[in-house]
Formats: C-alpha cells, sequence, structure tokens
C-alpha cells in the first residue's frame, strides 16, 4: 500500500505542470477544495461525522499533522511550478533522511541493516542525480521541495505516533488552512481566484483523486509499517515523477538522472522484497521502541 500510495502521488506533479495558466498558490486552493469535497463525501455515505470538523477539534497532533502535510503539499507543488518536475523529485527524495531523523528522535524506533542499506543506497542514486541536474532548478523552488520532504517526514511520524487512530480528517484540514493561506496570497498578488475550465479541471481531479486516494492508502499502510521504512517506500513517487514528465511533458532526462533513479528504485522494490521474505532483524540502532512500534 505504501509503494502504491507513492505511484499514486507521483501523477500529482505531472498534473500540476500541464496546469500551465495557474501558479501554484491559484492551482492549491482548487486541488483542496477537491479534497475537501471528496472526503466529506465519503463521509456522507458512510454516515460519519463531518470530517473538517474532526481536523481542528482532535487535539493538538491531529493539528501538528494538519501543518505538517500543510508545509509538505505547499513545498512540493511550488516546487514542481518553479523548477522541473524531475528536479523537484529529487530533491524530494530526501524525505528518508529526514524520517529516520525524525523517527528515532520522535518515535524512539530502530534501524535495522536493511533499512539503513536502503537509505544509504536511495542517497547514492539522489546524488548522482542532484548532481548533474541542480543547477537547472531556481533556487527557491530546490529549497520548497526540501522543506516539503521535512514536512511529510514528521507528517508520517506523527501518523505512526498512533497507528490505530483514523487520520482521515488531516485531508480536508490541511485543504481548509491551504485555501486561507493561498487565497491571501493571490488576492495579494492581484490575480483571480477564478481558473480557466482546463486548470480547474486538472487541479479538482489532482486533490479528489490522486491525493485522496494517495493518502488512503498511506495513512492504512502506515498502522503495520514503521515511519523510516514508509518513507522509503513512499519515493516510488519521487522515481516515477521523471517518467511521467518524459513521458508526457517530453522533459528528456540526463543519462545521470536514469541511473540514480535506477539505484533508488533498486534500494525501494529491494527492501520491499528483503522485508517480505525476512521480517525480523537485528536493530543497527538500539533504544527504546515506542508503543506498537516494530523496527524500521
Amino acid at each position: 500500500m505504501a509503494l502504491s500510495a507513492g505511484a499514486i502521488w507521483s501523477f500529482g506533479a505531472i498534473i500540476a505542470r500541464l496546469a500551465d495558466r495557474s501558479d501554484a498558490f491559484q492551482y492549491l486552493i482548487w486541488r483542496s477544495i477537491g479534497i475537501i469535497v471528496v472526503v466529506e463525501a465519503m463521509a456522507l455515505a458512510q454516515q460519519r461525522p463531518h470530517r473538517t470538523r474532526e481536523a481542528f477539534t482532535g487535539g493538538r497532533r491531529m493539528m501538528a499533522a494538519n501543518l505538517m502535510l500543510l508545509l509538505a503539499s505547499i513545498g512540493f507543488v511550488y516546487a514542481v511550478k518553479a523548477t522541473t518536475a524531475a528536479n523537484a523529485a529529487f530533491l524530494g527524495s530526501t524525505t528518508p533522511l529526514f524520517g529516520v531523523i525524525v523517527a528515532r528522535v520522535v518515535l524512539h524506533e530502530r534501524l535495522n541493516r536493511r533499512t539503513g542499506m536502503a537509505i544509504a543506497l536511495a542517497f547514492v542514486g539522489l546524488l548522482i542525480m542532484v548532481a548533474s541536474d541542480l543547477e537547472v532548478g531556481d533556487l527557491v523552488g530546490d529549497l520548497s521541495a526540501l522543506a516539503a520532504a521535512v514536512g511529510f517526514a514528521c507528517y508520517t511520524a506523527i501518523v505512526r505516533s498512533d497507528p490505530h487512530r483514523d487520520w482521515a480528517p488531516v485531508m480536508p484540514g490541511y485543504a481548509v488552512l491551504m485555501i486561507l493561506i493561498c487565497g491571501v496570497v493571490t488576492v495579494a498578488n492581484g490575480n483571480p481566484l477564478l481558473l480557466p475550465v482546463r486548470d480547474t479541471s486538472l487541479s479538482l481531479m489532482h486533490g479528489g483523486v490522486i491525493i485522496v486516494g494517495g493518502t488512503l492508502l498511506y495513512n492504512a499502510a502506515s498502522k503495520t509499517v514503521p515511519a523510516a521504512a514508509m518513507t522509503v517506500f513512499a519515493q516510488t513517487e519521487m522515481v516515477l515523477v521523471p517518467v511521467w514528465a518524459f513521458l508526457v511533458l517530453a522533459e528528456r532526462p540526463a543519462g545521470a538522472t536514469v541511473v540514480g533513479g535506477s539505484i533508488i528504485m533498486l534500494a525501494v522494490v529491494g527492501k520491499a522484497i528483503l522485508d517480505a521474505r525476512s521480517p525480523v532483524e537485528q536493530p543497527l540502532v538500539t533504544g527504546v521502541t515506542a508503543p506498537g512500534a516494530p523496527a524500521a
């Protein structure tokens, strides 16, 4: 489910690039509306309470999750709009590094050899790609992608801290905050809130289908997969973004991009296979593990 969530999310970057008559803030407003509409429709069909209300009445941890996913979403979409889709994906791939740090500090999750080797191998691939492509990106876009990586790592740790809780309200929660922030920025910049029909349709589909579908899978996976490993598995998003960018946008990746992306995919898939064959392994880092949190 974690691997599939990343694969589903990977289409979002291309959809955002195709909506080329709106800036990142205008786009995020309508993407957020799509999220709220679909999540609330699902709650209505299931005869459950309003999810948006739960997002702001669920306590400090729920609010923290709202804020971290807000940071991740704004950062990545802005990066995709400001630089190439592939470059934003490369820098977004630093999520596992931050994920390990956050999981270790906050959740006291232990790091085993497989996770450590997968992260090390993934970062070899990342360095290969960044070394050849970093200069094409806008500095603000690059920093936004890194901020997105930090936000998503923190969100993963929060969700993992209570794997039995229903975290679905986070989606409309951060979407409401997104609408408020991006609405103020859009009006302040003198830009219209209404978009062309094509951009509106793309942004609504991105939010209601790509974000909601991928996040539901990711939250479900977090019930059994430790936070550090989750961030590794979700890198299928960053690996596939350059592929879709080549096929749909004709953004031809450099040779180093292909090599680095292949290395990251090897790390992600290799860890998944090894975990399936041998789920128990001694940790590299020892420490007190949070209740219900197995080794990564």
